[in-house]
């Protein structure tokens, strides 16, 4: 039986637990073939199959990111789709991955700041993450990419600042520490007082 007939639309339900317990199923079983039915039908005609599959993937990702690694470039090819739910999922599968797979993400990098600078929210989320887990990796891709996420905290809207410099605390070295915390003082007269509880949070984070 193909993988795609215990997809929540083909079972005829209407919310994503089906999809979930076919991920959880998939990633303990290292069910390869049938990962890769998922991620084939990611281009299927029926868009609520498609839909179902970048659920399934990206769930897959969060439990055992290196079964879906290999699909890192089908990712960054979905960024461009005029499908959002495709768009936000696939940025969300890469925010997964980006520890597994970061060569072929770096080599792709403008267009993951592409998609944050013009996705949804959560795309945006999800993008700041994959550039922070991506800035992690090595000196060389923070010196590529932490520029880029200052930039970001400076201009993006108050009610993100908390959440996207959580994220790029990941990014944060003994080298790059004083620019990320200038930049976050210099948002604090805009930010409401639970903003700022959270933003001060990093502050404690960073002086242990």
């Amino acid at each position: 039986m193909s993988v795609v007939n215990l997809l929540a639309s083909q079972l005829g339900r209407s919310d994503e637990e089906p999809n979930i317990e076919l991920a959880q199923r998939l990633a303990s079983e290292e069910n390869l073939a049938d990962i890769q039915e998922i991620i084939q039908n990611l281009s299927s005609k029926d868009k609520k199959i498609r839909h179902d599959c970048i659920k399934v993937a990206y769930e897959i990702g969060e439990l055992r990111p290196e079964l879906i690694s290999q699909y890192a470039n089908r990712f960054i090819e979905l960024l461009t789709s005029r499908d959002n739910r495709l768009v936000w999922g696939a940025m969300t599968a890469l925010s997964a991955i980006a520890d597994t797979a970061s060569e072929p993400l770096m080599e792709h990098v403008d267009q993951i700041v592409s998609a944050l600078t013009t996705g949804s929210v959560i795309t945006v989320d999800k993008a700041v993450l994959t550039l922070s887990k991506l800035a992690a990796v090595s000196e060389a891709n923070n010196k590529a990419i932490f520029p880029f996420l200052l930039r970001h905290l400076e201009s993006c809207r108050s009610k993100e600042v908390p959440q996207h410099s959580e994220s790029s605390l990941l990014a944060v070295t003994a080298l790059n520490k004083e620019e990320f915390l200038k930049v976050l003082q210099a948002r604090e007269q805009h930010l409401t007082d639970a903003q700022l509880k959270r933003v001060k949070k990093i502050y404690r984070t960073l002086d242990k």
